[in-house]
């Protein structure tokens, strides 16, 4: 009789499965789960280790600390892996003589579209009846004064069409003024906006985005522009699409233009040799390349670009954690997903940000096997109990896979985790073939942080796992597939109009995300789960299915945390369901759901090679 205790150690958790061998039996009697601490694979890991593994003995009912109770541990033989991701923004727009103006201030004042020449406030005294007006108030400038002065030029017979203010008093002042005119508040550089110039404000209804000034042609139409000046204004319109409110400023020596960042090239080494392709050539060509050039052995970036500095990071990370020459550390995968990164205007006046074209990287780094023989070494000397390594990490993971109920070889299972998609396949003699890619769950936090120009990845995390609902009264949500909720007390009055995290039917979580709206976050949380999820798991199984044809594989089982997400697996399912796969999330010891399947595995695998 043995008590083998099998420890997973994965980019973000250590899972462990406590079993008792004995009579070619196992009888098992815990699992549990812990914080991974450290890089996976390094020696860093020994803390996360020993947290799971007391757990585990607790809920075995024995006492945290008593290690002795453990005859073996066997840990997952899988080389220390960095899954970083960058964010490689591949277009720009830059302004120069401020010749645009466009966000999304909270409160705009009035409504409706207005053009006429721009005139500072003081100003206003000078201009002659019938001249058409757009004046630019000053932050020295209150309110009242501000609407008092417009008024009285509007009633000398001067035609003030529309305002621009450096205060949050747009609605303040539209309130105040005899007739209705376009108010664009909180510009921050209004001592750069050029008077004597022609002007249009638009100011969306509530509810609406700006119409005329995110479309080129009616910029043309406004300011009687020839196509070659049309076409210059094009990165204008598109900086201010999904804006309620914008201004767009005609300077003679005014320009606009989007300008392509050399983001830098990769060079991709495979059996054909080195092959090169520029990052801003976008995800689908990139990952073509990649495609073509399996099995890849190493990944490189131009040197002195942003792509080289993220290849040059990774390898250094990886070097200095195991204490592995540079030359040792190789990129064995890459997954590249085109996106849209919001990035500020270069000139604008008001802070103004562009979603610009980008590219979300994430690469696998892979070493030598002696860091987890030190990894295997530190546990023993911490926890006196003997370690040795078992079996790679993704046959483990179809161990315990098969111990789903209505499962049988062969068998494929995704591995969805925070670094890595792994794929392994069993067929029915037992032979195996497997693969590990970059790119899971941090890519997807990645690239939603960006989207949305968040900077916490805890927050990405949250919006990723959790479904949305929007504060409607104090009395019911509006959840994110549209159906309303109705309670019996009223909320909190800090969500009422918020768009909220929906943690459990009562814990509503705002979020800070200021006239975003509910339907654009879900909207950038699918998409990402879809481009990295969805495209992996095709591209994983392609890589282990039988002549590379998924349509022969039978079962697919997914495990891992990324497929308790409440999206990815049903996601997953419907994409594989195209290939006749009979796919769903794992119940591993038909207790355990899409969790422990390698920890699951290590201790059957040590029944397997005893015999006993």
């Amino acid at each position: 009789m043995a008590v083998i205790a099998g420890i997973d150690i994965g980019n973000s958790t250590t899972e462990v499965a406590l079993g008792r061998v004995e009579g070619g039996r196992v009888n098992f009697l815990s699992s549990s789960i812990a914080f991974t601490s450290g890089i996976k694979g390094t020696t860093q890991n020994v803390l996360g280790v020993r947290n799971a593994l007391s757990d585990a003995l607790e809920r075995a009912g024995w006492e945290r600390d008593d290690f002795s109770k453990v005859d073996l541990i066997r840990i997952n033989r899988a080389a220390p892996v960095i899954g970083e991701v960058a964010m490689e923004t591949v277009t720009e727009t830059i302004i120069t003589e401020s010749t645009m103006i466009g966000h999304n201030p909270s409160t705009p004042g009035g409504v409706g579209v207005g053009q006429g020449e721009t005139v500072a406030f003081d100003g206003l005294a000078n201009c002659v009846p019938g001249k058409a007006c757009t004046v630019v108030v000053p932050g020295s400038v209150d309110y009242e004064r501000a609407a008092a002065g417009i008024a009285a030029a509007m009633e000398r017979g001067v035609d003030v069409t529309c305002a621009i203010c450096r205060n949050d008093d747009g609605v303040l002042i539209a309130n105040r003024l005899p007739r209705v005119i376009p108010i664009v508040d909180e510009v921050r550089a209004i001592d750069r906006v050029p008077l004597g110039m022609q002007a249009c404000v638009e100011v969306a209804p509530p509810g609406r985005v700006v119409e005329l000034l995110a479309n080129p042609y009616d910029i043309a139409t406004i300011f009687g522009l020839s196509p070659d000046e049309t076409r210059q204004v094009v990165p204008v319109a598109r900086a201010l699409v999904g804006n309620r409110s914008a201004v767009v400023i005609r300077t003679p020596l005014g320009e606009v233009k989007e300008r392509r960042i050399p983001a830098g090239e990769l060079t991709i080494a495979g059996p054909n040799g080195k092959r090169g392709i520029a990052v801003d050539e976008g995800a689908e060509k990139i990952m073509k390349l990649v495609s073509s050039s399996q099995p890849i052995s190493d990944v490189f970036g131009e040197p002195g670009t942003n792509v080289g500095g993220m290849m040059e990071r990774v390898r250094r990370t990886m070097s200095n954690l195991t204490e592995i020459p540079l030359a040792d550390v190789h990129i064995r995968d890459l997954l590249a997903v085109d996106t849209q990164v919001p990035q500020k205007v270069v000139g604008g006046l008001a802070e103004e940000f562009s979603l610009e074209n980008g590219v979300a990287l994430a690469v696998m780094v892979q070493t030598v096997d002696l860091p987890m023989q030190r990894l295997a070494a530190a546990i023993e000397a911490d926890l006196r109990v003997k370690v040795e390594i078992g079996g790679i990490e993704a046959e483990m993971a179809i161990k315990g896979a098969l111990t789903t109920p209505g499962t049988r070889q062969p068998m494929a299972i995704l591995d969805m985790g925070a670094g890595s998609t792994d794929a392994s396949f069993m067929r029915e003699d037992g032979s195996e073939s497997l693969i590990h890619l970059a790119g899971a769950g941090q890519m997807v936090n990645t690239i939603i942080a960006s989207e949305l120009g968040i900077d916490s990845m805890d927050l990405a995390e949250a919006i990723k796992r959790t479904p949305l609902c929007k504060a409607e009264s104090v009395y019911n949500i509006r959840l994110e597939d549209g159906t309303v909720r109705f309670f019996d007390k009223p909320l909190p009055p800090h969500v009422f109009g918020r768009v909220c995290l929906l943690h459990s039917e009562t814990d509503l979580e705002p979020l800070p995300l200021n006239n975003v709206p509910m339907d654009r976050i879900r909207s950038i949380r699918r998409s990402a789960k879809q481009q990295v999820f969805a495209a992996n798991a095709v591209r994983a199984l392609e890589r282990v299915a039988p002549a590379g044809n998924v349509r022969l594989i039978d079962f697919v089982v997914l495990v891992g945390g990324s497929s308790m997400d409440f999206e990815i697996s049903p996601m997953v399912t419907q994409v594989l369901s195209q290939y006749g796969v009979v796919a769903g999330r794992g119940n591993i010891r038909g207790t355990e759901g899409p969790r422990n399947a390698v920890a699951t595995g290590l201790v059957l695998s040590y029944l397997d090679e005893v015999g006993a």
